[in-house]
């Protein structure tokens, strides 16, 4: 679901009140002592998001594109992806940039071809990366021939594929739309087709409409695309804005919320149009048919949900037969750097979604960047590297965003006629849309466009910070955030505490310092991580017996802080924003 900043705004506030209803049930053993060992390649995968468009231009046409993602295949390799999701890059009339689907069984020219992918999905596998789609299931492009067919008569045989309703009378004649539903993106939900007197119905884009999955041939369709890529090797599917596939049948009102939004509609509690229980028999039915093929194939979840407990019906609850990995984003958006909230909620997903695998998620292409959301303006490196210290030391699936590793800020235009995003034209100056999270990728300073393109008219333009933010300058750097990611990830695979451990919360009363143990399997190291979430120092003694750690003896495994490189116990005072991570000597 392509939120926006004020959405996630209200998401997370949602969140953190239900947090203080759910505290309570936290149990008294702080974590997750002894998970089952389970070598599933996606239960310890790092994987990197790429929006195509700005990841790399291989024609110079300004635009990203496949075969620019190939040849970048190395650095990804050496960053430690396992494997890649890729927004989608079927053909599209680009009104939103690509979830506007025309054709699910082919690629946009802009991005090349099948034959390209292919090769993609080739060179990928020969470097041990995974290569996953963006599947858009809950609408397609109003020019794709299903919904142009079904527009075109009321007795059309694929009338029925999107949900289309007679209106009300209105007061001059004209017809009013059946109920108050709101697009996402502006206006009402509903858009007139004079030459069939009705309305069809659209979450997003009016050149969205959504599709009928109450109607089978709908979900026979989209399953037979979903496997057109299974069958050309892809390991997986993300499933965009997946909880609104289904609409309540009786069309009633949203309640009204009071106020409006930055679009200047009524807020409306959207009970009626997302989250419906119907969804998980599809998705039961999308697990079966995936689990049909060799390789562990995987679907994640765009899942913005309220509280854990939704969270896990997400995973199918104790049956565990729905998403392997719905996106966890209770953590990741929480916008806040407060340790009892990050503590709380890793506890959660750790405790209450019956041993399913978490997915933590800090940044995507539909939301600020975590730089920005988490930053003071004056520290925000340091926390940076410790909000990446918490995605890959936490037991997770990590899910991170081309950039991220770098630091890229969100670059947000100043002025309307700069604005590619439609619903930062339409929503401006309130909502300024979503180029600022989207602009290309920074791999060198040897021309304006940072080696992105050869083009100087990059679809976005590149951030002025390009020179000194950048892949080539970061490299050299051993105290970069680039080499800080690869440090973590590197731990994470080498390490059977990270990989394989548990985890335990220290200190669990600490507001300012958020410390936890990853518990080691037999003759291995436990591994320790504290987090200084403030920018006082603050000085930490750390019990260990509480995972029923004996052992008092410390040597540190990464620090940002050199002041902490010589650490052998757990009494320790933490600089501003400072990440220790120290691993437990055995006798």
């Amino acid at each position: 679901m392509r939120f926006t900043a004020l959405s996630i705004l209200i998401l997370a506030t949602c969140m953190t009140a239900d947090l203080t209803a759910q505290t309570a049930s936290i149990p008294s053993i702080p974590g997750n002592l002894h998970p089952p060992i389970d070598s599933t390649w996606w239960k310890h995968a790092v994987v990197y998001e790429i929006y195509p468009r700005s990841f790399q231009d291989s024609n110079g046409d300004g635009i990203g594109d496949l075969n620019g993602i190939t040849q970048r295949l190395d650095y990804l390799q050496a960053l430690g992806v396992d494997a890649i999701w890729i927004a989608p890059m079927f053909p599209s009339p680009q009104v939103d940039f690509g979830y506007d689907v025309s054709n699910y069984e082919a690629i946009d020219p802009k991005y090349g071809t099948l034959a390209d992918f292919d090769r993609l999905v080739a060179e990928a596998q020969k470097r041990s990366i995974r290569v996953l789609l963006d599947m858009v299931l809950n609408h397609t492009s109003d020019k794709h021939p299903w919904f142009v067919e079904s527009a075109s008569s009321r007795t059309n045989p694929k009338r029925n594929w999107y949900v289309w309703k007679d209106g009300k009378p209105g007061p001059d004649g004209k017809p009013l739309p059946p109920n108050n539903w709101v697009s996402l993106f502006g206006g009402s939900a509903w858009e007139y087709m004079p030459q069939t007197k009705q309305f069809y119905y659209h979450k997003f884009y009016k050149q969205q409409p959504d599709l009928n999955w109450r109607n089978p041939a709908v979900e026979k369709a989209v399953f037979g695309s979903m496997q057109f890529w299974l069958d050309r090797g892809v390991a997986g599917f993300r499933l965009d804005a997946v909880p609104t596939l289904f609409e309540d049948p009786r069309m009633r009102d949203e309640p009204a919320e009071g106020g409006t939004n930055a679009q200047g509609d009524p807020k409306l509690k959207d009970i009626y149009t997302n989250n419906l229980p119907e969804v998980h028999d599809v998705i039961r039915r999308m697990r079966a048919m995936v689990t049909k093929y060799p390789g562990d194939r995987v679907l994640i979840g765009e899942t913005y949900l309220p509280n854990t407990a939704e969270l896990d019906k997400w995973y199918g609850g104790a049956k565990r037969d729905e998403l392997q990995l719905p996106m966890d984003m209770i953590i990741g958006f929480s916008n806040k750097l407060d340790a009892d909230t990050f503590r709380n909620r890793i506890l959660e997903v750790e405790t209450q979604v019956h041993g399913s695998q978490p997915l933590i998620v800090f940044d995507n292409h539909d939301n600020v960047r975590s730089w920005d959301r988490y930053g003071d303006g004056v520290h925000n490196e340091a926390i940076a590297k410790l909000i990446a210290a918490m995605l890959f030391t936490t037991r997770s699936t990590a899910l991170m965003y081309y950039g991220e590793e770098l630091g890229m800020a969100t670059t947000t235009p100043t002025r309307v006629e700069d604005v590619k995003d439609p619903i930062g034209i339409t929503g401006w100056p309130k909502e300024k849309g979503r180029d600022g999270e989207r602009t290309p990728m920074q791999w060198d300073a040897s021309n304006p466009q940072a080696s992105f393109s050869s083009n100087t008219s990059t679809w976005l333009p590149l951030p002025p910070n390009y020179k000194t933010v950048n892949v080539e300058t970061e490299l050299a750097d051993p105290n970069s955030l680039l080499n800080w990611h690869k440090q973590l990830i590197s731990m994470r695979r080498k390490r059977d505490s990270i990989r394989d451990g548990g985890i335990v919360m220290l200190d669990i009363t600490n507001s300012n310092v958020l410390s936890y143990v990853r518990t080691a399997p037999p003759g291995h190291h436990n591994i320790v991580i504290a987090l200084n979430m403030t920018a006082q120092p603050q000085s930490i003694a750390l019990d260990l017996t509480t995972a029923g750690i004996k052992e008092k003896l410390m040597r540190t495994l990464l620090t940002n802080e050199p002041s902490l490189q010589g650490a052998t116990s757990t009494s320790i005072t933490l600089p501003p924003f400072a990440t220790w991570i120290g691993e437990v000597q055995l006798p």
